[in-house]
């Protein structure tokens, strides 16, 4: 590509703003330091050859530590396509399997829901449905309502999830999370 010649009022005006900048500091890379042995006491020279020693080797790469999976919340989506996560949302994908935590302990709906999502997950299905409850009243949001999701997040369910949302009116509302289980292995 051809260059235009720079004008002299362009060339006045760069010289102008030039003047005021100053140069950033130059980073220095780090240059790895060699550990050097001390030095051996002499002998008197004699013929024999000694073979070469080897380069040192260079230290083997190390592994970036496991990273831990996001955090799933409600209609966070990702690993799933555009398409796919609407559908989600929607309650559009066919829901192969329901759970109602009504009535139980926390311990128990927290026991009753690993064992379903484990179940659900090793048949091959793909949507199931958490029904939690809104909880007794309006104004205080229902325990296992709020407690779900993050049981959901914990390391024994969260392998099995790939994504939650509330469900839609007709599957129960906000007293309800579609869940999206992973593809099995």
């Amino acid at each position: 590509m051809a260059r235009r010649p720079i004008s002299d009022e362009e060339r006045a005006l760069w010289q102008m703003i030039a003047k005021t900048a100053t140069p950033l500091k130059r980073r220095r890379k780090s240059e790895p330091k060699l550990v050097t042995a001390p030095p051996l006491p002499e002998k008197p020279a004699t013929k024999t050859v000694r073979p070469k020693a080897p380069p040192p080797k260079a230290p083997a790469p190390v592994a970036p530590p496991p990273s831990r999976p996001h955090e799933l919340s409600h209609g966070m989506s990702v690993g799933i396509d555009k398409r796919q996560a609407e559908r989600f949302r929607r309650g559009k994908t066919p829901i192969e399997g329901k759970i109602d935590l009504h009535g139980r302990t926390q311990q128990e709906a927290h026991d009753d829901l690993h064992h379903f999502v484990a179940r659900a997950h090793a048949s091959g299905k793909r949507m199931v449905l958490v029904i939690t409850g809104k909880g007794i009243t309006g104004a205080k949001s229902g325990v296992l309502k709020e407690n779900v999701p993050r049981w959901l997040n914990e390391p024994g369910l969260r392998r099995h999830v790939l994504a939650f949302d509330y469900a839609e009116p007709q599957h129960g509302g906000e007293g309800a999370l579609y869940v999206l289980l992973k593809r099995k292995k």
